[in-house]
């Protein structure tokens, strides 16, 4: 089981934080699956030009690759200007319509204020379902609050983030059992 995280933005730290008590979770949790962290600060990404993403090199490259690679993917954004940002919109530029087809995609949002937790419904969730993500229901959505020096602070987000990973691997286990009955069916 491949499991990628992306820290969604190229600033900030918060979004870093809660990415890496998640895939921290993720690690105890399933110490057998090959957690990866993709953290878009660290890399140098070109802006998609409509190539597919093999015809690309370097960080582009293998950005791309390795989300493609993965059978579960949880997406940390930071909010800006009410949306996510152009670094995280960008990867998904450089996808496959499909780049999620067979895939479970989770999420979490960092926020300023209370103001924008509708944000991962209106903005994110649309552009995953045209991408043909299987998206876990749930997410989590961290205030400027919960935070204190580069800590989350508050005990019911850490709770809901154990909960997201293990919510998104039960997705993915029962999608696969779906697939192994759908190939088992067809398999004369």
């Amino acid at each position: 089981m491949k499991i990628v995280g992306i820290a969604g933005s190229n600033v900030g730290t918060k979004t870093k934080t809660a990415m890496d008590y998640t895939l921290n979770a993720a690690r105890a949790q399933y110490p057998n699956a090959e957690i990866t962290l993709l953290d878009l600060a660290e890399y140098t990404i070109v802006f998609g030009d409509g190539r597919d993403y093999r015809e690309y090199d370097g960080d582009t490259k293998y950005v791309a690759e390795t989300i493609m690679e993965a059978d579960a993917i949880i997406i940390g954004t930071p909010t800006f200007q009410a949306s996510i940002p152009a670094t995280l919109k960008n990867i998904f530029d450089l996808l496959p319509v499909n780049a999620f087809r067979g895939k479970v995609v989770s999420m979490l949002a960092t926020a300023g204020s209370a103001r924008h937790f509708l944000m991962i419904e209106q903005q994110l969730k649309p552009i995953l379902s045209y991408m043909k993500a299987h998206i876990v229901p749930t997410y989590v959505f961290i205030e400027e609050k919960d935070f204190h020096r580069n800590e989350i602070v508050n005990d019911d987000i850490l709770f809901r983030i154990d909960r997201l990973v293990e919510d998104t691997v039960m997705h993915l286990k029962v999608l696969t059992a779906i697939q192994e009955a759908k190939d088992a069916a067809y398999d004369f």
